[in-house]
């Protein structure tokens, strides 16, 4: 089987509402730059370094998501979902997706597409064309979305459809 035979995945933001953006930016990669070895898992699974600025002032608290679109699956694959961010929080540092613990106040990570709540690097498949990692900031208008710990980056990506005001993302590329 070649994987690299089947076609590419929309932009998944791309099929939703529009909404207004803001900006999104890492000292660890650049618009459309490949993706550090630090941020895959097996160079060292550490959650990039972001910041984010110029969301509309109403804006309550943020989601944060890493989505792989190019997975070879009909979903794709989330690699990094924290809810309930504080809307005083506006960057995190390198490192903030290994656990609970490295997160400000009420936030707190959803369980990724291998189960475990934390930040799970970049991951293709041996030989697999480049796949996109979208971070994503979801900028709300509600201090929490009132999901416990179990909901998924699926479930919460839907109830925060519904109060999402704005939207920031950063694309980098990987392969193996």
């Amino acid at each position: 089987m070649n994987l690299n035979d089947r076609p590419l995945a929309p932009e998944p933001y791309g099929l939703l509402p529009k909404v207004p953006s803001f900006t999104l930016t890492s000292p660890d990669f650049t618009e459309g730059g490949d993706l550090p070895a630090a941020q895959t898992a097996n160079g060292g699974n550490q959650s990039p370094a972001l910041k984010w600025e110029g969301f509309p002032p109403e804006t309550q608290s943020f989601v944060i998501t890493c989505f792989d679109p190019d997975a070879p699956t009909p979903a794709g694959f989330w690699h990094w979902c924290i809810q309930d961010i504080d809307v005083a929080v506006t960057e995190l540092p390198a490192g903030a997706g290994h656990s609970d613990l490295e997160l400000d106040g009420a936030a707190f990570h959803s369980p990724n597409d291998t189960g475990a709540a934390n930040y799970y690097g970049a991951n293709p498949p041996a030989g697999d064309r480049p796949h996109r990692y979208i971070f994503a900031v979801h900028a709300l208008d509600v201090p929490s979305l009132e999901l416990d710990d179990e909901a998924t980056p699926t479930v919460v990506s839907f109830n925060a459809l519904f109060h999402t005001i704005a939207r920031a993302t950063l694309t980098a590329t990987f392969t193996q």
